[in-house]
Parts: C-alpha cells; sequence; structure tokens
C-alpha cells in the first residue's frame, strides 16, 4: 500500500509528532492524495481519510506486565539490582521505593548486622506508605548456617520478597522462605507471604526454579518443624519463584549470554513446564544484564520481559554506595571499558566477574593472581621474580605479611579457614591471593586514592552504552545522576521507542533520528 510512488509519503514532522506524543491516542490515515498521522486526545479522528491504524496512549506505567506490577503494587516493572556490599543501599532502595519501583539492598559481603539495621531503615521508609523493596540473598555454599542465619533474620522482620543470588538450584533456606505464610484464600487459591526473584544465567538452573521444590526436601524441612503440614502441601503445588529473573550479560558474576537467545530459551522452557504443570500462576520471567538505554529497555520488554532489573548503570548514581573516585571511573566507561577477572568468592574454582577496566589495573592483575595459582602448588613453591612480582607490582606488601592479615581476618570470621589453610599449602595461597581479590572491591567502596589502579568496580557494557546516551545532556556528569532520574528516563525513552515501533508496525517509515531521546529532568 505505502510503496505506491503516486501517494505522498508521511511527513517526518508528522511522524515526529506521533511519536512524541506517545501519551495521545495516535491514529494512521490513508487515502488516495495522501497518507497522515493524526495524534489526539479523542478516540475518534478529525481527520479524512481511511483509519487503518489507531493506538490508544502509552505510558512507562503500562511497559512489561500489569499482573507483575499488580502482584507488587508497583507502578512501574522496574526493579534495582541487588549490588553486593550496600552498593545497592538504604537510600537507593527507598528512592525507588517513593516512585513506584522496587529496589533490592545489596546485603553480599555485608555483616548481618548490617542487613539487620538496613531492613529497619527502608521498612520504617517504605512501609508506612505501602512501597515494595526486597534484599538480596547469595548463596554460600561453604557455610550454609549464614544463608539460614539471614533466612531467620528476614522472617522475623517480615521481609516479603528476596533476590537469590548465585544458586544453582533449589536449597531447604530458599524453600523455607517460599513456604512460611503459605495459605489458600476463600476461592481455594493458593497466597504467597514471601516472594522470591533468583536470577539465572542457564536453562538447567532455571528448572529448579520454574518448577515445585522437591519432596525429599521439603520432607526434611517438616520433619525438622521448619515448616507446618500445610505449608508443605502448598509449596508442593507451586513454582519455588513466582518471578525469575533472566541475566545475561552483566556485571560482576556473569556468563556473558546475549538476552536475546538466552531469554527466549528460558520462556520456552517456562511454557514448555507451564503446560505439564498447569499453575495457577504462570512464571513471570524479568530481564537484567546490558541494559543502559531507552532502545535495549524497550527490546527487553518486547522480548516479553515482565519487568527489567538495572545493575551496572545504578552504580553511579548518587545514591550508590561506591565513593564518588569510582563513581566518576563509571561515568567515563566505554562499552569495551570492561573484563573479565577471578571473582574472591570463587577463586578456587575459576569463577569469574566482570568488572571496569579502564583506569584500573585490577582485573589484569587478578588474571596474573589466577594464572600462577594454576601453575604453582604453594607459596614455597613460587620463584624469587615471581614473588617479587606479587609484592611489587600487586600487594605492595610482603606474602608473609599478607598473611598475617589474612589469618587475623579469618580469627575473627570462620578459623575454620585457618586451619584448613594450615594443612593445605594450595589453599592457603588462595587465601593470600583473595586477600588482594577482596580488598579491592573494598578499596573502591571506600574510595582510597592510593589504591585507584586496584579499584575491582563490578560493571557491564551497559554502563558504557548509558554514558554514550546521556552525553551532553544533565545526566553526563556523576554528580547528577540520581537514581530516580536514571530510572524516569529509561522508562520515559523505552515508551517513546515502543510507540515508534507501533508506527513501523502500520508502515510508517520511522528514521532513527526520529526517535532519539534526549534525558531530561521528570518530575512524577
Amino acid at each position: 500500500m505505502f510503496s505506491d510512488p503516486e501517494l505522498s509519503p508521511f511527513s517526518p514532522e508528522s511522524i515526529s509528532q506521533a511519536i512524541q506524543n506517545f501519551r495521545s491516542t495516535t491514529h494512521v490515515i490513508y487515502n488516495k492524495h495522501y497518507q497522515e498521522i493524526g495524534t489526539t486526545q479523542s478516540s475518534t479522528p478529525e481527520l479524512n481519510g481511511e483509519v487503518i491504524g489507531t493506538l490508544p496512549p502509552m505510558y512507562p506505567e503500562w511497559l512489561g506486565d500489569r499482573q507483575f506490577c499488580d502482584t507488587h503494587k508497583l507502578r512501574f516493572a522496574y526493579v534495582g539490582g541487588a549490588m553486593a556490599r550496600g552498593i545497592s543501599s538504604s537510600e537507593m532502595v527507598i528512592a525507588l521505593g517513593k516512585i513506584g519501583a522496587m529496589g533490592c539492598f545489596g546485603s553480599a559481603g555485608l555483616h548481618i548486622s548490617k542487613v539487620e539495621e538496613a531492613i529497619h531503615t527502608i521498612s520504617t521508609a517504605l512501609d508506612p506508605i505501602g512501597a515494595s523493596w526486597s534484599v538480596n540473598l547469595i548463596h554460600t555454599p561453604a557455610t550454609p548456617e549464614d544463608e539460614n542465619a539471614l533466612i531467620d533474620l528476614y522472617l522475623k522482620y517480615g521481609v516479603k520478597r528476596i533476590s537469590a543470588a548465585a544458586f544453582m538450584g533449589s536449597n531447604k533456606a530458599l524453600i523455607r522462605y517460599v513456604a512460611k505464610g503459605l495459605s489458600l484464600d476463600s476461592e481455594g487459591n493458593i497466597q504467597r507471604a514471601h516472594y522470591l526473584f533468583p536470577k539465572v544465567s542457564r536453562t538447567e538452573v532455571a528448572e529448579h526454579f520454574l518448577k515445585p521444590p522437591p519432596v525429599k526436601l521439603v520432607q526434611e524441612l517438616l520433619t525438622e518443624r521448619a515448616i507446618s503440614e500445610e505449608e508443605a502441601s502448598l509449596v508442593l503445588q507451586i513454582p519455588l519463584a513466582e518471578d525469575l529473573t533472566v541475566e545475561s550479560d552483566s556485571g560482576g558474576h556473569t556468563d556473558s549470554r546475549p538476552l536475546n537467545t538466552l531469554f527466549s530459551s528460558i520462556a520456552h522452557q517456562r511454557d514448555l513446564i507451564q503446560a505439564e504443570y498447569q499453575f495457577e500462576t504462570p512464571v513471570r520471567l524479568g530481564a537484567a544484564g546490558s541494559l543502559g538505554t531507552p532502545e535495549s529497555i524497550a527490546a527487553a520488554f518486547s522480548l516479553g520481559a515482565s519487568y527489567v532489573l538495572i545493575g551496572s548503570v545504578h552504580q553511579s548514581a548518587i545514591e550508590s554506595g561506591l565513593s564518588d573516585l569510582a563513581k566518576s571511573m563509571l561515568a567515563k566507561a566505554d562499552i569495551t571499558d570492561t573484563i573479565v577477572t577471578p571473582s574472591a568468592d570463587m577463586f578456587e574454582i575459576g569463577g569469574k566477574v566482570q568488572v571496569l577496566k579502564k583506569n584500573t589495573m585490577m582485573g589484569l592483575r587478578g588474571n596474573r593472581l589466577q594464572e600462577i595459582y594454576n601453575r604453582y602448588s604453594s607459596l614455597d613453591e613460587l620463584p624469587p621474580a615471581v614473588q617479587k612480582e606479587i609484592e611489587k607490582s600487586i600487594f605492595n606488601d610482603s606474602l608473609a605479611n599478607i598473611w598475617t592479615l589474612t589469618q587475623r581476618f579469618f580469627q575473627q570470621i570462620d578459623p575454620r579457614e585457618i586451619s584448613r589453610a594450615e594443612s593445605s599449602p594450595k589453599y592457603k595461597m588462595a587465601l593470600v591471593f583473595r586477600w588482594y581479590l577482596g580488598n579491592s572491591s573494598k578499596w573502591a567502596l571506600q574510595g582510597t586514592a592510593d589504591r585507584q589502579l586496584d579499584f575491582q568496580i563490578w560493571c557491564g557494557p551497559a554502563m558504557g552504552a548509558f554514558n554514550r546516551w546521556v552525553s551532553g545532556s544533565f545526566l553526563q556528569e556523576a554528580e547528577n545522576r540520581s537514581v530516580v532520574q536514571i530510572a524516569l528516563n529509561l522508562l520515559e525513552g523505552a515508551a517513546l521507542h515502543t510507540r515508534a515501533q507501533q508506527l513501523r508496525c502500520y508502515g510508517v517509515p520511522v528514521q532513527s533520528h526520529l526517535t532519539k531521546y534526549i534525558p531530561q529532568h521528570i518530575s512524577y
């Protein structure tokens, strides 16, 4: 129809107006003399010609899954990721909650007393206004007692939502949290008291959360009187998670999967499992990783994401727990300024994290430590040149002194680690090397200027994409990056790009320059 050379083309002005005014009803008009787009507040077009398409208003609040927002009492299908060690801070969670988004406090790596303090601060600010929030739970297989202690804390203080990170499947701690408080309403529908938001990047891991928990583990919890008979019965009738976050190429721990292939694969898996079990409420999938621009947010929703989860970009926000120095480094990053390096918590098994590469040597130095660890069996086996390299170029201290500091640290938190190291020279070397990997993230948090080259800043390519997008706008400078303005501008731009795609579906030739969204101060 629109390829007829005798027809006048849509004017760029009318296309631009229709895209920019996405909160109004849009009519696509066609007749033998002209093509036109009309934007009105009315459902009845005032333009002459045949209406070949009518688009209702589009709002940022309508992106994603409305059931997700209704379930969690949210205005926006937007979640702030749980960045460890309080980088996703109480202030960040509170700020997101006040606009109707959901923040997740980054509890990983913090003492339980700090987590308790954060819960009190957040609940005091958000519970009276009915805003939703969550807290992280990171998997600690070596110390399952830590997981149970946090679950006890979350249940004690009525934490209704937790983000489960680094879990390779279900376990008794997660099952107990989900089972507690399960009940039936007057119509016989199962009602959850607690919601689990696992992050997954593999289909085999996703399956554990898309299905009911294992009967054996539920029976053990029942035998231990950790849950009631009713809770045990009900938890076996629902998927362990009602909301599952599909994590692609992200900062920190990542499998570097592309979002489009990963999300579609897990969505297909979810649908097959739903067809088998016929759950009352099918599992909703969220999207995370590589989300730093309006286009990427719109693309995630078009894939079928019920919500988006933002991580790397939030680290440069005012409310982030990172130091100002680290934030300024993030604000200068480009999409290629990341590197994969060993993680402190999974060093021995080769676990990796994605970190900032620009203006820091931490990534390269971490990889060098991994190489040395893989090659030698103990610190005593290190050639003098290698020992000198580590002491002078990486640690800025002697290996002997680093071991003393390491012993002092574990004496306070877990003396068993010292005993294990004394009986295993290889493990002792791992603990010494982990001293650097662990402290490098602390130096970034504290802004230790003389260790800037050793800053470990978890970061994915979304950070560079965000910086390119906001260049020249008020969000270019880190001191202007409030998490609220970041969130609202990403959502506003995503709504605009969604409207542009809708127009394309009606044959309107939308050129890319007409969809450019420039960040602006937004008040909601």
